[in-house]
């Protein structure tokens, strides 16, 4: 029910990408299952959020959780990046209750970690910082945790 709502709703609003098509996405089986769990859990509390992530699992290709190449970012994985061609950062992307910007691990219910799930190496994502300023994001190195499925 509550996915069937949240699709109904980003039909009726335009999307935020102001640029060009996004590039393709691969999403592991397990994370797409429990980033829909939590997109779904997010839409009362934040429905901003809630779309963006629907959004983002509506266009990746699901494919098995072995089968996922380990230069493609998924949760858990230590991405070094850069944005608006500034200097690298490097982040791990993790759920919300294990985030903490001073160790460098981000949620992927951020602006960056919703652009950063699914990409690989080399690609690059125009996203929506909250403040609707619209930045490049581009992946230059992805580094797999040993429990990272």
């Amino acid at each position: 029910m509550n996915r069937t709502h949240a699709r109904m709703t980003r039909m009726d609003k335009p999307m935020q990408q102001k640029t060009g098509r996004k590039p393709s996405i691969t999403i592991s089986e397990t994370d797409y299952e429990r980033l829909t769990g939590l997109a779904e859990a997010l839409e009362d509390r934040n429905p901003e959020a809630s779309e963006t992530m629907m959004a983002e699992l509506d266009r990746a290709r699901v494919v098995r959780d072995g089968s996922l190449a380990s230069t493609i970012v998924r949760m858990g994985s230590t991405v070094v990046y850069t944005a608006d061609e500034g200097p690298e950062k490097t982040v791990t992307l993790v759920y919300p209750g294990d985030a903490d910007i001073e160790k460098g691990r981000i949620s992927i219910t951020t602006p960056v970690g919703t652009a950063l799930i699914g990409l690989k190496e080399g690609q690059s994502i125009d996203w929506a910082a909250r403040t609707g300023q619209t930045h490049r994001l581009t992946v230059v190195r992805v580094t797999q945790a040993e429990n990272a499925a």
